[in-house]
């Protein structure tokens, strides 16, 4: 659906402030499942709207903006940043620490662009209340946190948000990525990959450096399964399917001359369907059982951490959306994309309630930095933030409005 001439203004009019607003929600990130202060801030302004706001998840907001009969709609903002150091240079870049789990401090910083979501969030629930006359029916405005770890929607879902909270037809997302700033980004179908995050606990036997012949060597062991882990891909799933299996991290040991009892590695896994998420998974285990057998050690722990659905864009709403975009942004700024390996728990929130939604991406970078030398940075980068935070905060809230109109829109 294309914006009247007044909506457009009042977007371009309220631009400045859109920036301002952003690079405050820039400075001051919180990890996952810790946005207390971020989530305060978005109760804040929504109340300046005259909305009513409920919490759920711990951190998550939700505000049901109401006018009159017609369909419901929901649209979802992640909120959380992550535990990078920032390193863009920019005047209003993060110094944020924060605390990880397990005790440690880190820097924190929006490697992946939630705050231009809160942004366009907050801005898409504005212009609905300033412009009733265009629209009728509801809208649900979910500020989710925890996208990161995967705990926030299933957070929010299992707290009761379907159950206290007017359910919609169809729910829309959107994710700012380092795409040319204008420009909007979609998939038919499958959009995201699953995930599937995974720790080992490799056990051996303690014994003395120059000794190894006492030992169960834990860390020679994990190196043998994490090198055989890599066969999976390329000898066990067939070419024509996709999966990725990665080792992110390796620790085993505290001195140079003393061989450990046991060692930790976590494994990463992205599939697009379910036959063979399931056919890697087997795979792994069978090969750290058998492993751990030829070594004569004992049976090493495997431990799931968490996991992110698939997120599957529904083809009818995804059609309707691509005419909507169409329509607002120019047909050569939308582009029919493909799926891509990343995840989102986006999707829990239409499948637990099965209503269909869509979720695209919009770029941030400007065509000088986009199509430089040097290829742009990407999400979860010390060096991911827009560098045309206008274009690209206008094309969020824009296609959201168009989203959200094209279901219900006058």
């Amino acid at each position: 659906m294309s914006l009247n001439t007044t909506l457009r203004s009042a977007i371009s009019d309220n631009l400045a402030q859109t920036v301002a607003d952003y690079k405050d929600f820039h400075r001051t990130p919180e990890l996952s499942m810790q946005e207390t202060q971020t989530a305060a801030t978005i109760r804040s302004k929504l109340e300046a709207l005259g909305l009513e706001t409920r919490t759920y998840g711990g951190t998550g907001i939700v505000s049901v903006i109401e006018n009159g009969e017609g369909p419901v709609v929901a649209y979802r903002a992640d909120t959380d940043g992550l535990p990078i150091a920032e390193d863009t240079g920019y005047d209003y870049a993060s110094t944020a620490e924060g605390t990880l789990p397990d005790g440690s401090t880190t820097k924190v910083m929006h490697g992946c662009g939630h705050d231009t979501h809160i942004t366009v969030g907050l801005y898409l629930a504005r212009y609905l209340v300033e412009h009733k006359d265009l629209w009728s029916g509801s809208v649900v405005m979910i500020f989710q946190p925890g996208e990161e770890t995967g705990e926030g929607a299933r957070a929010m879902l299992d707290d009761g948000l379907w159950d206290s909270t007017v359910k919609p037809e169809v729910v829309y997302g959107q994710h700012v990525w380092p795409g040319k700033a204008g420009h909007v980004y979609v998939a038919k179908e499958t959009a995201m990959a699953m995930s599937d995050c995974i720790k080992v606990t490799v056990r051996g036997k303690q014994a003395h450096g120059s000794q190894p012949e006492n030992s169960v060597d834990p860390i020679v062991l994990g190196a043998y399964m994490i090198t055989r882990l890599q066969s999976i891909v390329s000898r066990e799933i067939s070419g024509r399917d996709m999966a990725v299996v990665t080792v992110g991290t390796f620790h085993g040991g505290l001195k140079e001359n003393i061989i450990p009892d046991s060692a930790e590695f976590k494994l990463n896994i992205r599939t697009f369907n379910e036959e063979v998420r399931e056919v890697v998974l087997n795979r792994i285990e069978r090969i750290i059982l058998a492993e751990a057998q030829a070594s004569g050690a004992p049976e090493p722990i495997i431990e799931e951490m968490y996991r992110f659905p698939r997120c599957y864009n529904d083809p009818a709403t995804t059609d309707q959306f691509l005419e909507a975009a169409g329509s607002e942004l120019g047909a050569e700024q939308v582009h029919l994309d493909q799926a891509v390996t990343g995840s989102e728990d986006f999707g829990a929130f239409g499948d637990d309630i099965d209503v269909p939604y869509v979720y695209w991406f919009f770029g941030g970078y400007s065509p000088a930095k986009f199509d430089g030398d040097e290829p742009p940075a990407g999400n979860h980068s010390p060096f991911f933030a827009p560098d045309d935070v206008e274009t690209t905060l206008e094309t969020g809230i824009r296609a959201a409005l168009s989203a959200v109109l094209s279901t219900v829109g006058k």
